[in-house]
């Protein structure tokens, strides 16, 4: 039986979307991008929350899985890619529901876990919530949100996100997204060469 990674309720109209990998600081393994977009995509509710368990909202990609692993992404996940045309999927679904979002920041929102909050069209934060755009310590840039700030108010989602993701593609292969991800596993500062 697989983890329970998301819980989703609705009360009174309003739909709360948990993310549910305490121990993880919530951060988004592929079962939990899934989820999120399913969530969303399948929700009837006049209102979407978006909150994590424990002390984090969202620490970002799982590291260990997604970015750490030499295994190509499961096979429902490039599936999922190609219907959105190279848009994270469930970024596609946040960014093209036309039910409001509210992201109720309760600790950390660091790399997607920021993009998730910046594609919510109200965020909320608690004292605890701390921000962060990290992708450039693990050699990466961030993904279509964080460059919807920087590049335009009136984006092609689609098109920055395709964009994003074929650079995220070019740059894991380098040896520094590649040493960015080792210093992290191995709780070290990254040591850049510059390839």
């Amino acid at each position: 039986m697989a983890e329970q990674v998301l819980n989703y309720d609705v009360q009174d109209h309003v739909g709360v979307i948990t993310l549910n990998r305490p121990e993880a600081m919530n951060s988004l393994n592929y079962q939990l991008y899934a989820e999120l977009e399913d969530a969303v995509r399948g929700s009837t509710a006049r209102a979407l929350v978006i909150t994590g368990t424990g002390r984090a909202f969202c620490a970002g990609d799982d590291v260990k899985e997604i970015l750490g692993s030499s295994e190509p992404p499961p096979a429902e996940f490039k599936a999922r890619g190609a219907r959105t045309g190279g848009l994270t999927p469930a970024a596609d679904a946040l960014l093209y529901t036309d039910i409001p979002v509210i992201a109720a920041v309760n600790g950390a929102a660091v790399g997607w876990g920021m993009e998730l909050a910046l594609m919510a069209d109200i965020r909320v934060a608690s004292e605890q919530a701390r921000f962060g755009e990290l992708f450039v310590l693990r050699g990466l840039c961030c993904d279509a949100p964080g460059l919807g700030l920087r590049r335009t108010t009136e984006p092609d989602w689609r098109d920055t996100g395709r964009w994003a993701i074929e650079q995220i593609t070019r740059l894991r292969q380098t040896e520094d997204s590649r040493e960015g991800v080792r210093a992290f596993l191995e709780k070290r500062d990254p040591v850049y060469v510059g390839r």
